[in-house]
């Protein structure tokens, strides 16, 4: 991209130059150089326009892919949050269930066995088994998304 800015400039620079000495001379002393120089001045032009042409096109491709990949990171950062908050949950729930478990295997131990504490034991593992789910069901989701742009790029191929 610099090297066409950088041809931009210079083919400017000479396009004044031509410019100059043209208008220096008097209209009634054209000769067979000015015509020449006049073509050269036109065919510059020309090139230049074509130029700008190209720096837009590749200007516009960068703006869309700088779009598209601000959106997609936008998407995985939010995925990641709720995989984070998942597996937080998912922690919580299994250390209540150690410790329910622990709590009942000690009753068991102690021949004491208190209907509360296998209540306490199955909540804590019904709850667990809620936050695995969810946390699959989150990752899932992100791999649906992942596959998603795949299958209608092959769909579009089709």
């Amino acid at each position: 991209m610099s090297k066409i800015s950088d041809l931009e400039r210079r083919l400017a620079k000479a396009l004044d130059r031509i410019t100059r000495g043209a208008e220096a001379l008097k209209p009634g002393e054209e000769s067979g150089d000015m015509a020449e120089l006049r073509a050269q001045l036109e065919s510059e032009r020309a090139r230049n326009a074509q130029l700008s042409e190209r720096v837009n096109a590749v200007r516009q491709r960068q703006e869309s892919s700088f779009s598209t990949l601000e959106k997609r990171l936008a998407r995985m950062t939010e995925q990641l949050d709720l995989q984070s908050l998942e597996m937080l949950r998912l922690k919580k729930a299994n250390t209540k269930l150690i410790e329910a478990n622990r709590k009942l295997r000690e009753d068991t131990e102690a021949k004491v066995i208190e209907s509360s504490t296998i209540n306490r034991a199955l909540l804590a593992e019904l709850e667990a088994l809620h936050a695995e789910r969810a946390a699959e069901a989150v990752e899932m989701e992100d791999v649906l998304g992942e596959l998603k742009p795949m299958i209608t790029a092959g769909e579009s191929n089709a």
